[in-house]
């Protein structure tokens, strides 16, 4: 007799108790016993299915998540905390791009040093210079393409040119969920002109990708989330419509080989995610239930520091509710004129903020197992056909990171007397990617997706630890 054939839709499966579990009664006592089967094991890794479960861990963590706090655009290393007296010196010399009529232009804010550490801060950073000795500064970032596009999407994904996971996604991937009741990859506010694919999981199973919140607007104090409860159906009813649709999802499961069930599996477990955030989602947006010095502290209520300033207090509730990866967003930091007034602006809005972040998550006891990081896309250039801007400047600039394996009170590396290329000690993109997984833990060579044909990862084929600036 020929044994039936198991891979097609409607043919008898083989009589054995996988097969049965599978497909009796939609394959729920089939879901069941993989559960209990992985508790039961201990041996589940993320990177193995299609559901956040257990880390991976490839060494002793010193981060349980990361904050990154996004400035769109370039921010101008030379007038924030890259401290570079010879180009003030030489302000109105012939530039670098000699052929193209540029002048060196001098910074036009104050610089001093800072904290024990003696960090050099611009003035324009009152309230961040307070937190100076838990700040480590690179200053030899690089990166491949000085166009906003490729460079945003570079400094997300590890790739200019391909459609690659954000790293929120290839670390929810690597530690997984924390909390059920949550999405892992929060990303609060995104620039609606840069895309979603910025905060995708591409390649990866759709329950890695980064939730939106906000509307995206520069300055905007929107910091909710749509359609997280139905205005009309009770929880009772909705649990039954959803499982009336998972029903039909796992109908459609066992009739498909093992190998096409991702997209369905990722639909389940996206689906039970949304029905579940309705009991959790709702208090955390509401910043009315933190205390007035906490609010006062952040500067919420403030003009010009509010939306940044909700976008940071939200943040900290999030990490400290289980999330693995929080991204928050300040735009508008592309001076190619006007820059003295624009980045004052821009400063202002982010300084205190920030600075609360820091205390509040240190005062917390989070700051430790939580990895801040802020930058950019690119630097500036020492010069400029304009009197009052800089343009792109790939080649050299400032990131700085604090908290959760990463030394404070410490300066890394450094662009040359103009700031315009990384002279010593340069870190690309990909190394900064490789720290920041290092420091969750996570092997930046080890943690890959096969995809296409080969295995991926978020540092593609290069990328080094930075060792010298781990605590």
């Amino acid at each position: 007799m020929t044994p039936p054939d198991s891979t097609t839709p409607t043919g008898n499966l083989p009589l054995n108790r996988r097969a049965l579990l599978k497909a009796a009664a939609a394959g729920f006592g089939w879901m069941a016993f993989q559960g209990l089967a992985a508790t039961a094991s201990g041996t589940t890794e993320t990177g193995h299915g299609t559901t956040p479960g257990r880390p991976i861990r490839h060494h002793r963590p010193k981060a349980q998540r990361v904050i990154f706090l996004c400035m769109q655009g370039g921010p101008s290393h030379q007038d924030t905390f890259d401290y570079k007296p010879r180009l003030r010196l030489d302000h109105g010399k012939p530039g670098p791009s000699r052929g193209k009529g540029t002048r060196l232009i001098g910074s036009p804010f104050a610089f001093r040093q800072h904290g024990q550490s003696g960090l050099w801060m611009s003035e324009l950073f009152p309230h961040l210079s307070g937190q100076a000795d838990r700040l480590c500064m690179v200053h030899s970032m690089r990166t491949d393409i000085p166009n906003h596009p490729q460079a945003f999407t570079q400094l997300h994904t590890g790739s200019a040119r391909f459609v690659r996971p954000s790293m929120g996604s290839w670390v929810l991937y690597g530690l997984g969920q924390a909390n059920d009741n949550l999405p892992g990859f929060i990303s609060i506010s995104p620039p609606a002109q840069s895309g979603a694919a910025n905060y995708g999981s591409a390649f990866l199973p759709a329950i890695y990708q980064g939730t939106r919140i906000g509307s995206g607007r520069e300055g905007s104090a929107d910091t909710g989330m749509s359609h997280v409860s139905h205005p009309q159906l009770t929880a009772s009813q909705q649990r039954r419509q959803l499982d009336l649709i998972q029903a039909m999802n796992e109908d459609r499961r066992s009739m498909l080989a093992p190998e096409a069930n991702s997209p369905i599996e990722a639909a389940i477990e996206a689906s039970e995610l949304a029905f579940r955030m309705q009991s959790e989602v709702p208090d955390l947006l509401d910043l009315s239930r933190e205390s007035p010095a906490t609010r006062t502290l952040y500067g919420i209520g403030e003009t010009g520091i509010d939306g940044f300033a909700r976008q940071c207090l939200l943040a900290r509730r999030f990490a400290e509710a289980g999330a693995r990866f929080i991204e928050v967003n300040l735009g508008g930091w592309d001076q190619h004129r006007n820059l003295e007034a624009s980045l004052r602006k821009n400063a202002r809005a982010l300084d205190r903020p920030a600075a609360a972040l820091l205390q509040d998550l240190a005062a917390r006891g989070l700051l430790d197992d939580t990895l801040v990081l802020w930058g950019g896309e690119f630097g500036r250039t020492p010069d400029s056909r304009q009197d009052d801007g800089r343009d792109h400047n790939h080649q050299g600039f400032t990131v700085w990171m604090a908290g959760g394996g990463i030394r404070g009170g410490y300066s890394h590396g450094r662009t040359d007397d103009h700031g315009a290329k990384a002279v010593e000690n340069p870190v690309h993109i990909h190394d900064l990617h490789a720290t920041l997984l290092h420091c969750l833990g996570l092997d930046h060579e080890r943690l890959t997706y096969h995809y296409g044909g080969r295995d991926h990862r978020l540092t593609d084929v290069d990328g080094s630890v930075v060792r010298a600036i781990l605590s």
